[in-house]
């Protein structure tokens, strides 16, 4: 019933957008409070503030989209594990890249009892997408370092791009994985997987390869499919997880330490 009104709510604000002295709120604008702005940094810095212990368990989830209710009922069973750091949402926050999408689905993940992050996904960058993204989240391509992991997130959506062979921007992955003089885990985390239609097929030989090139990057982690699937899919010892869809009801449960970590699929 929620989902529906939503998505009415959506489909009314659209309509009457045109309607001169009817309605005056435009869906595209993009327009947050203080407390809706650059979530990803401010997110970071509570992570970092976390007393640090031998391993570090997060969680992986994503593609929310317009399941509200369903988003919900993830943050009951994300609260009920024990000693999370925090939850990373692997892209399409959003369906149609509007503002109030995005500031639906925070205040629904803000009920969490740790912080969360965000990769954007293909539905993210619809429309005014990528300027609402910008401001709520902050910059597309970001990393962070926290115990012994280093994530890094990178936007992977070539076809939202035209497959122009700048998404993902190999260069900028490169520097990124490089920059981890102390050899700590490297997680790559990205809403499109390599081996996908929508990932430009010019870059997924280069992309796999930084990847499998780096000893540090022992998994690497995405959404996008709606479904679990894992493996070590390029035979190169680097295991891809994607998470299935909140629609789907399910997670990926991490545990890192120093050079290892165990996954755990997880359902409600």
């Amino acid at each position: 019933m929620k989902n529906s009104l939503k998505a009415l709510l959506l489909a009314l604000g659209m309509t009457l957008t045109a309607c001169e002295g009817v309605f005056q709120y435009n869906p595209n604008q993009v327009i947050f409070k203080d407390s809706e702005t650059n979530l990803n940094q401010k997110n970071i810095e509570r992570i970092k503030a976390i007393p640090l212990k031998d391993t570090v368990r997060f969680i992986l989830m994503g593609d929310t989209q317009r399941w509200y209710d369903e988003t919900d009922a993830f943050i009951k069973s994300a609260n009920s594990q024990k000693d999370i750091a925090f939850v990373l949402h692997a892209g399409d926050i959003s369906d149609f890249g509007l503002s109030q999408e995005f500031k639906w689905v925070n205040e629904i993940m803000i009920k969490l009892k740790c912080p969360y992050l965000t990769v954007i996904g293909n539905h993210d960058l619809v429309a005014n997408g990528p300027a609402a993204y910008r401001k709520i989240y902050g910059p597309m391509d970001y990393s962070f370092e926290y115990g012994d992991n280093k994530f890094i997130f990178i936007n992977t959506n070539s076809r939202e791009y035209i497959f122009n062979g700048a998404v993902p921007d190999l260069n900028w992955l490169k520097s990124q994985l490089a920059d981890n003089h102390d050899n700590k885990n490297a997680i790559v985390v990205a809403h499109i997987p390599p081996f996908d239609g929508d990932f430009d097929p010019k870059l997924q030989e280069g992309y796999a390869g930084l990847l499998a090139n780096d000893p540090n990057v022992k998994f690497t982690l995405y959404g996008h499919q709606h479904t679990f699937r894992d493996g070590d899919f390029y035979g190169d010892g680097v295991h891809y997880y994607l998470t299935t869809s909140t629609g789907e009801r399910g997670y990926w449960l991490f545990t890192t330490w120093k050079g290892g970590y165990k996954a755990e699929k997880m359902t409600y």
